[in-house]
């Protein structure tokens, strides 16, 4: 099986960059191919990675559940090929998007499927790496569960770092398997102060450094350019970079 590295934290922290930028690091560092899973809601990864989405899981599992299948075709082989579909193929990673949420209805069956598919398909990579939704609403459904390393990226504000907090409790009080927790504070215009070390230590917490604030980072954001394409000299990719350095096994 992979190594599994689960990202998490609060909306607009930065967290999908963040997984851009270890994506870009594992497959720089020899450790490719990654399977990389966008499993927000929202789905922007692809965005970061400079991909256009054309199939998701989602779509797939709807069109199972409506019976959408050709003439002569088993819904085994129909299913199975959507999935394939989905699995966007690059240099050094692939890229799985869960796409929208279920709506109303049992999606136990097609639900079941989409699990056992992911986990085959997962042990043909070395790593992997999650980007979940923000919040912690993917911890207490366990889409996070069993994870080596759970990456959770805050910004420099309270509230940020405090839900980054909640999240690593829920993680702990669900029992959900996680090997080793680090908490990346993004975004920084400075050095985290004595009292925010303090709450991050005494949350059970590591914290595997800071990614400065970068005007480069926000103008590709804003232009819709791949963060991917960052300068390897770039401050924040640096940053992130000797982060991964400490943490990645």
């Amino acid at each position: 099986m992979p190594v599994s590295i689960a990202m998490a934290g609060k909306g607009g922290t930065g967290k999908t960059t963040v997984s851009g930028m270890l994506i870009k690091y594992l497959v720089n560092h020899g450790k490719a191919p990654v399977l990389a899973v966008d499993a927000d809601a929202n789905a922007n990864l692809n965005e970061v990675l400079g991909l256009e989405v054309t199939e998701t899981l989602g779509n797939a599992r709807e069109e199972m559940k409506k019976g959408i299948v050709p003439s002569g075709m088993t819904k085994d082989v129909f299913i199975s090929m959507k999935l394939e579909q989905a699995v966007m193929e690059q240099t050094g990673f692939d890229l799985v998007v869960m796409g929208q949420p279920e709506g109303a209805g049992c999606y136990c069956a097609a639900n079941t499927l989409l699990t056992g598919f992911l986990e085959r398909l997962a042990g043909n990579y070395p790593y992997l790496v999650m980007d979940n939704e923000a919040g912690m609403e993917h911890l207490s459904r366990l889409t996070t569960k069993n994870v080596d390393v759970l990456l959770i990226v805050t910004d420099t504000s309270r509230r940020g770092l405090q839900a980054g907090l909640r999240i690593q409790k829920l993680a702990n009080d669900l029992k959900l398997g996680i090997g080793k927790s680090y908490i990346i504070i993004n975004q920084a215009k400075s050095e985290p102060d004595d009292e925010v070390k303090t709450m991050i230590v005494d949350s059970g917490l590591e914290l595997a450094g800071v990614i400065p604030a970068d005007e480069e980072v926000y103008e590709f954001d804003l232009t819709g350019r791949p963060t991917v394409d960052l300068d390897a000299d770039n401050p924040a990719m640096k940053a992130a970079y000797a982060i991964f350095d400490r943490i990645i096994p």
